[in-house]
C-alpha cells in the first residue's frame, strides 16, 4: 500500500531540538518555554527500558521508563502461536546473542508527551505515555522483527524497518496509523529522511549465519540502498553499492551498508559495511565512492569473521552538526574515535566496551556512544577527541537519540 502523505511545514519540538543542536541553544530555549526539556534517550535493548539523560556531555540521569509494560500479554500471545514462537526464539539466539530484544530504537513525539519505540522480539512499534507509562497505540510490523527507525523532518511520521518483512512501514507518530510502506532489499536496517523529501533505507542482508567467508558473499542476500519519495512512498531508485565499490577498486569489501551519516548539505554519505574496521565516503551527485578510511584494529580482537556480532566489526557513525568531524564506534575493537572529515585523520582511540551506536549531544559539542559491553554511555569531545563523562544505564544499551520530555519530568510512577 502506498498512499500520499502531506509534508507539513511546522517545526515541532523534535525538529526544533535538532535544529537548535547546531546553535547550542536547544535545551536552554526549551526550558525557558517551560514546556519541554531536551534529553538523550538510551534504548536498553535486553532490559526493555529507556534511560533518559541530560542532552549535554555530562550525561546526567533524568529518569527511566519501562518500554515493555505489556510484556506478559505479548509473551502469552507468542507462546500460543507456534509460528511466532519460532520467530521469537530465532531472534533470541541470533541477533539477540541469547537475549530477547525489547528496545531497539526510539523517538519522542512532537509534543514531548510520549515516546515511540521499536521492539524487535515483539515485532512491533508502540507509543508510550511519559505521564502514565501506558501504551497509547501499538503497530505490528510485517514479519517477525522490527528494527531501526527514523522520524520525518516535521516530526509527524516515523519510518520503521520490518527486518524479515523486507519493507519499511511509515506511521503517523501520534495515532500509529500506517500511512503506507515501500519494499526494500533483504533485512532493511538504517533509515534516513533527507531534506529533499526522500527516505533512504539500507538493507544489510543476512547477518545471522556463519557463511561469512568472502567467497560465500553471494549467499548474504539482496543488499541495496532504497530511496523512496517521502510523500508518495514510491521507490525512485536503488543503489547497488557492490558496483560502486568494485568500480572504486574495493571489491574485497562487503556491500552491506550499516550505520550511515550524511554531510550537513547531504552531498556526501558516509557509511560502514559488514566486517570492516572503517568507513566509506560516497558522493551522491556523481554516484561514486570517493574515499575510504581504514581505522586501527585492536590486537586483542580476532579477525575471524564469524566472531563479529551480526557481521559488524564497526557499528555506529554520526556527523558533527557543523560537518567538521565524524564520530565512529569501533564495536568489536572496543574503542570510539573522532575522525576529521577533511583529512580523515583519526584522533585518540578512546577505550569503550563494545560500542554499538553514536549520536550527538544537544549542543553539538560532543558525541555519545553506547557501551553495550559495559552498560553505560560515554561522551567524547569533538574538539579534543577525549572522553568527557560516562553514565551507567540499563542492560545492553544500543540506540541513543535526542528527544524531549515534559519540563520537570523525572520518570513515571
Amino acid at each position: 500500500m502506498r498512499l500520499k502523505v502531506g509534508r507539513g511545514r511546522m517545526f515541532p519540538a523534535l525538529a526544533v531540538a535538532t535544529v537548535l543542536a547546531v546553535t547550542g541553544t536547544g535545551q536552554a530555549n526549551a526550558e525557558e518555554a517551560g514546556q519541554q526539556r531536551e534529553v538523550l534517550y538510551v534504548a536498553n535493548n535486553w532490559e526493555g527500558t529507556a534511560s533518559v539523560l541530560s542532552s549535554d556531555s555530562r550525561l546526567t540521569p533524568v529518569g527511566k521508563l519501562n518500554l515493555i509494560p505489556d510484556k506478559e500479554q505479548r509473551l502469552r500471545e507468542i507462546y500460543l502461536n507456534p509460528v511466532r514462537l519460532a520467530g521469537f526464539l530465532v531472534i533470541r539466539e541470533t541477533a539477540g546473542e541469547g537475549h530477547d530484544q525489547f528496545a531497539d530504537d526510539m523517538y519522542s513525539t512532537p509534543d514531548g508527551s510520549s515516546v515511540v519505540v521499536s521492539r524487535p522480539s515483539f515485532a512491533d512499534v508502540v507509543s508510550i505515555s511519559l505521564t502514565t507509562g501506558r501504551i497509547n497505540w501499538r503497530f505490528q510490523v510485517d514479519g517477525f522483527r522490527s528494527d531501526h527507525m527514523a522520524v520525518s523532518p516535521d516530526g509527524n511520521r516515523v519510518a520503521v524497518s520490518a527486518s524479515t518483512g523486507n519493507k519499511v512501514h511509515v506511521l503517523d507518530i501520534t495515532t500509529g496509523r500506517e500511512i503506507g510502506n515501500f519494499p526494500t532489499g533483504d533485512k532493511p536496517h538504517e533509515n534516513v529522511f533527507t531534506s529533499d523529501g526522500k527516505i533512504w533505507n539500507m538493507s544489510i542482508g543476512e547477518v545471522n549465519n556463519d557463511l561469512d567467508a568472502p567467497w560465500l558473499d553471494f549467499l548474504k542476500g539482496d543488499r541495496k540502498i532504497t530511496v523512496a519519495d517521502a510523500e508518495t512512498l514510491e521507490v525512485e531508485r536503488t543503489i547497488d553499492m557492490r558496483r560502486r565499490l568494485d568500480a572504486a577498486g574495493h571489491d574485497e569489501y562487503s556491500d552491506a551498508v550499516r550505520p550511515a551519516a550524511f554531510s550537513p548539505d547531504e552531498s556526501k554519505l558516509y557509511f560502514q559495511v559488514s566486517f570492516f574496521n572503517g568507513f566509506f565516503e560516497y558522493d551522491v551527485a556523481s554516484d561514486r565512492i570517493t574515499r575510504v578510511k581504514t581505522l586501527p584494529k585492536n590486537p586483542a580482537t580476532s579477525d575471524e569473521r564469524t566472531s563479529f556480532v551480526n557481521d559488524s566489526r564497526h557499528h555506529g557513525l554520526t556527523m558533527q552538526p557543523n560537518g567538521d568531524n565524524l564520530c565512529v564506534a569501533g564495536t568489536m575493537d572496543d574503542y570510539a574515535t573522532i575522525v576529521n572529515r577533511s583529512t580523515l585523520q583519526e584522533g585518540p582511540l578512546v577505550p569503550v566496551s563494545k560500542p554499538y551506536w553514536s549520536t550527538v549531544t544537544g549542543d553539538g559539542t560532543a558525541c555519545v556512544v553506547s557501551e553495550s559491553g559495559a552498560d553505560q554511555v560515554t561522551s567524547i569531545s569533538f574538539a579534543t577527541g577525549r572522553k568527557v563523562a560516562s553514565t551507567p544505564v540499563g542492560d545492553h544499551p544500543q540506540r541513543v537519540r535526542l528527544g524531549t520530555v515534559p519540563a520537570g519530568w523525572s520518570g513515571v510512577g
